[in-house]
């Protein structure tokens, strides 16, 4: 059995399409069209990921998939899904290059700056706030350096390191 840690959540069933049980997924990706040929994906229910067939999908509007599940075929089944995630497993993750990447997949890289040099690892990604933050520990202190394309020269996936050029001071700021 699949645990959500090796899965993505891919969106949530936001209502009822047909009296047939179809559902419409609102999906969180800015790429939907890759999604609309899938043949499974789990829901969650309860503590647990159930796989589920697609018989049939299409999108809607820009982020909203229209299924029709094999194991579902009545308002009554539509019902016990709605408002449940849907995942899929990592592997299905279409693979990123560039400067491009998946928060969970910089989990461990080191930062290295461009004046400072290597600044410490990746112990996750904060993006609660307005801003992701990389989170990182440097010197035993916890560094927040901002996620964004003026801060990252490069990607580097073969090392594991992510390059960063960050403002003059930032770094000084989390080790006084």
């Amino acid at each position: 059995m699949l645990s959500k840690e090796e899965c993505f959540y891919l969106g949530k069933v936001v209502s009822k399409h047909s009296f047939r049980g179809e559902v419409l997924v609102k999906l969180d990706t800015d790429e939907p069209e890759i999604y609309e040929e899938m043949e499974s994906v789990f829901i969650s229910m309860g503590d647990s990921l159930v796989p589920f067939f697609i018989e049939r999908s299409l999108l809607q509007k820009s982020s909203l998939l229209r299924i029709r599940f094999e194991e579902i075929d009545d308002e009554a089944g539509a019902d016990a899904i709605l408002g449940a995630e849907l995942y899929l497993p990592l592997t299905m993750l279409p693979k990123l290059s560039g400067k491009k990447f998946y928060y969970h997949e910089v989990v461990g890289f080191k930062l290295i700056d461009e004046a400072m040099g290597p600044v410490g690892t990746i112990k996750g990604i904060n993006d609660s706030a307005a801003q992701a933050l990389f989170v990182a520990e440097f010197k035993g202190k916890e560094l927040l350096i901002p996620v964004n394309d003026e801060i990252i020269s490069r990607v580097d996936r073969e090392k594991k390191e992510i390059h960063v050029r960050t403002p003059e001071g930032l770094i000084a700021l989390y080790l006084d």
